[in-house]
């Protein structure tokens, strides 16, 4: 179309320019039909009409090439019907191009398609096949590690009658089995000690008595009189044998409960009344230390149900702890309230004793267990805690700890008020 745009206009006007932009034109076409044919030297098939017009204009260019050395009038012309026939093919060979970029276009698009639902098929087998490998390692591996965990727990709070059920044949099987000889092992061991202590608590108990009856007639001059260093040495005495008949009533209530479950016997006990008994009975121990026990109460505290005895043993125990635990003229807080719902009371008894150690505080409900700071230079067997978590349990609370290392301790349970 430039060639023979710029032919008419040079034949019009006459001027070189126009023959210059007309060789220019014709010089481009040529090398574009070039690179259409030399793209089938490469591989590509290209249309009948891009060779047949190549070969059309082969034809002809040799004598479009010295244009300027003829005369005006005597150029060498390409014929308009030939023109013609270029534009024709030309348009009919752009067409079967568009057409065949259209079909290569929807073939990579159905090609896409098809890729994208594979891909997607692929990643739904896969996520599939993963779910049932996290399944698969789930329960070869993880289940029997939670069971072995729970064994573990359940050994620690003193169970030993509960088995782990793992049937597999590979490396957990046979930690399972030699676990649940172990829990057996122990717990015939358990049995024993704890037949034990029973029995020697039942052969002391009776001879004990003999003589605690023994200084005490001593001390009342049924013997005949006692002079004040002798009346001390029995005081000491006196003191000596009940300090041994508690400590074993705790060792045969520990037996009891290795055997059986604690029976209690609720009652509506009045919660003030209650508090005011048993902190008298601590009341001369506080003062040979010169410990001021506080109390806070809100008025009409609603009555507690609790078997008083045991619930009795609980709080006598913790408030001598506190005692025990507080150095020389500090305070010690008991303290009641009611819980928002109006159906347990929580109490707490505070001191500012030396503290326990954050990793030994779930430890000290242990039977046995002492804190390392307290062993060697104080009373006790490490029972009191242990019975007490125990008896608080029964009556359906639960006992706890906070306590902070120099800056005391706070023993709290909870029990159901009398309304619920």
């Amino acid at each position: 179309l430039s060639m023979e745009e710029n032919e008419k206009k040079y034949r019009l006007l006459g001027k070189d320019a126009y023959l210059n932009y007309f060789d220019t034109a014709r010089k481009d076409f040529e090398g574009q039909l070039k690179k259409i044919v030399q793209m089938e030297a490469k591989g590509m098939a290209i249309s009948d009409n891009w060779k047949n017009l190549y070969e059309s204009y082969l034809n002809i260019s040799p004598r479009l090439k010295d244009l300027k050395k003829a005369q005006p009038s005597k150029i060498p012309w390409i014929p308009v019907n030939v023109i013609n026939e270029w534009i024709e093919k030309i348009y009919i060979a752009r067409a079967e191009n568009e057409y065949e970029v259209y079909l290569a276009t929807t073939e990579l698009n159905r090609r896409g398609q098809t890729s994208a639902r594979n891909g997607l098929i692929g990643i739904g087998v896969s996520s599939m096949v993963g779910l049932l490998g996290i399944i698969f390692f789930t329960y070869t591996t993880l289940r029997p590690l939670r069971e072995l965990l729970k064994g573990i727990r359940t050994i620690s709070q003193d169970r030993f009658s509960v088995p782990i059920r793992i049937r597999s044949k590979d490396e957990f099987g046979e930690l399972a089995r030699a676990f649940n000889e172990m829990s057996v092992r122990l717990k015939e061991e358990e049995q024993m000690r704890s037949d034990f202590v029973s029995m020697l608590s039942h052969e002391i108990r009776t001879p004990l008595t003999s003589i605690g009856e023994s200084v005490n007639m001593i001390a009342e001059e049924v013997m005949g009189p006692v002079n004040d260093r002798q009346r001390k040495f029995l005081e000491i005495a006196s003191s000596e044998i009940g300090r041994i008949g508690n400590l074993l009533n705790h060792l045969m209530q520990v037996s009891r409960l290795a055997s059986s479950a604690i029976k209690i016997r609720p009652l509506s006990i009045g919660t003030s009344a209650f508090v005011s008994e048993c902190i008298h009975g601590m009341a001369s121990t506080a003062e040979a230390k010169r410990i001021k026990i506080e109390t806070e109460i809100p008025p009409g505290i609603p009555n507690m149900m609790a078997d008083p005895e045991h619930l009795k043993q609980v709080f006598i125990n913790l408030l001598g702890n506190a005692v025990k635990f507080s150095p020389t003229k500090s305070k010690v807080k008991v303290r009641i309230e009611e819980d928002e719902a109006g159906t347990s009371l929580m109490f707490s008894i505070s001191d500012k004793g030396p503290g326990i150690q954050e990793e030994e505080q779930s430890l000290i409900f242990n039977k046995y267990y002492q804190a390392r700071k307290i062993r060697g230079h104080m009373d006790g067997v490490g029972l009191g805690l242990y019975i007490s978590k125990h008896i608080v349990e029964a009556h359906g609370g639960t006992l706890w700890v906070e306590s902070k290392i120099g800056q005391g301790s706070t023993f709290g349970f909870s029990l159901p008020t009398a309304g619920r």
